[in-house]
């Protein structure tokens, strides 16, 4: 504690101003008897200040030369420091003589920015010209790791899975078909490149008359099935072989309303294709199409069956069409449609548009077969009759009649007939349901005049129909459909 009197002592002489002259009446400091200065009692200064002083500056290096007080001066009893602080009215207030130290921030020299500007700079031009570069060539990286990966995989799979036979088997059908399909070129005044005929009468679907076709051997004495249109009008007829012999063809017969031709050649050593079953293909199933598109013989192309029963686009009631996505295009017409076995269950017959647009129509062999039997024993198609409009069922009409769906031709009139149609002599009744024909289920409209008109002429069918919510079952003899009928 005297050392720290001491100190404030060196302090307060440092700081106060030199002493007037000793001759000054004025001077507040008193002079003692014995001539020296009496000594100037300590100012007590804030101890957070001498703190400061003492942590900011050094100590001095020399000791203070003041008198020390008077021997014979009492001692007084200094209170605890502590007190002398709270007591002390100096205690909050700025240090005496020298204000506190306080450090201000650094201030960045303006050329230390600019270089950090350069450097950023330098940094982006730099990432943008090594960076897409890499990034480039970690992406080829990726993808040939990718690529490979992949063509291991696909390599492994193809040496397991049994592609190499479906291919085969796909060359198969063709071998086994092919020699049975012919090229058919024409000649006639009747003939035109450009000439058509509409489809049905639906817009954009058309028949093209040309001055080719094709069409496929059904029987080994020479019987060939094509399209009406494709030899109606024509003088000459030639046909050209699988092997390349060149032979003349006649017309055995034609039907306009399944749009179907037999022809006659003379020729040995034929090769028939064998019919197939229309029926019991289901959608999805695989098929081919054969002929001459444009003139290029013996083409093959590959689809599905898309659709059955496409007889809304026919305009005959005795049509119906398979719809498939096997390429056909002019001259692919009267060529065959086979399954997976290389039996004949089409002939090719329409596209949509002038050429392939991924759809088109053949006439389905349980059209074709029979159509091909009756022109080939009688040069004409005599088709039964039953002598019955029938409608479509709606979701009312079947509700009504108690059905549980629209399967059926419902009987909306009876034909006028002097000797008594067929349906009358047999009781049909308009507001019957046909439901069946000869053991043959009726969908609708359609499928009763096709199995009608194929029916032999006098045969006795049983037909199952739905009368007032009950089924009945009667027999129809049919008759002959005649050109008004």
């Amino acid at each position: 504690m005297d050392e720290l009197r001491r100190l404030d002592l060196n302090q307060a002489a440092l700081d106060e101003p030199p002493a007037e002259p000793a001759s000054s009446a004025a001077s507040d400091v008193p002079v003692p008897a014995n001539g020296e200065p009496a000594a100037i009692p300590p100012i007590m200064l804030p101890r957070t200040a001498v703190a400061s002083d003492f942590e900011s500056a050094s100590p001095p290096t020399t000791t203070s030369t003041a008198a020390p007080p008077a021997p014979d001066a009492p001692a007084a009893a200094s209170p605890p420091l502590s007190q002398q602080e709270s007591n002390s009215p100096l205690a909050d207030a700025t240090p005496v003589g020298r204000p506190a130290v306080q450090l201000a921030a650094p201030v960045p020299h303006p050329l230390y920015r600019i270089v950090w500007l350069l450097c950023a700079l330098a940094g982006l031009v730099l990432l943008t010209a090594i960076l897409p570069p890499f990034a480039e060539r970690m992406q080829f990286a990726l993808t040939r790791g990718r690529q490979r990966a992949e063509f291991e995989e696909a390599r492994r799979g193809l040496g397991e899975l049994p592609l190499a036979q479906l291919s085969k088997a796909y060359q198969l059908v063709s071998l086994k078909v092919g020699p049975s399909v012919v090229h058919i070129n024409l000649a006639g005044p009747a003939l035109s490149a450009e000439a058509t005929e509409p489809l049905g009468g639906r817009r954009g679907m058309q028949r093209r008359f040309e001055g080719q076709g094709s069409g496929v051997i059904v029987d080994p004495e020479g019987y060939i099935v094509t399209n009406r249109h494709v030899v109606v009008g024509s003088r000459d007829i030639q046909v050209k072989l699988s092997d390349g012999r060149v032979v003349r063809a006649r017309i055995v017969g034609v039907d306009a309303l399944t749009d179907l031709a037999v022809l006659k050649v003379d020729a040995d050593n034929l090769i028939a294709a064998q019919w197939g079953d229309s029926d019991q293909l289901e959608v999805g199933a695989l098929v081919w199409a054969l002929g001459s598109p444009f003139g290029l013989e013996r083409s093959v192309t590959f689809g599905i069956l898309s659709a059955k029963h496409r007889s809304d686009t026919a305009g005959s009631p005795y049509q119906d069409f398979l719809q498939t996505d096997a390429a056909v295009n002019p001259g692919n017409s009267g060529g065959p449609l086979v399954d997976v076995t290389g039996r004949v269950v089409g002939i090719n017959t329409a596209i949509v548009g002038e050429a392939y647009q991924g759809i088109s129509f053949s006439i389905p062999s349980r059209v074709a077969r029979p159509v091909y039997e009756r022109l080939r024993s009688q040069g004409h198609v005599q088709r039964g009759w039953l002598g019955v409009q029938p409608e479509p069922l709606t979701m009312e009409m079947a509700a009504e009649l108690g059905l549980p769906d629209t399967r059926g031709a419902l009987i909306a009139a009876l034909a006028e007939n002097s000797g008594g149609s067929p349906a009358r002599q047999a009781g049909l009744q308009v507001g019957d349901v046909v439901i069946r024909w000869d053991g043959k289920p009726i969908d609708n409209p359609a499928d009763l005049f096709m199995n009608v008109g194929l029916t032999e002429i006098g045969r006795a069918v049983e037909v199952t129909v739905v009368r007032r919510g009950r089924q009945e079952t009667l027999t129809v003899v049919v008759g002959a459909r005649s050109e008004q009928s």
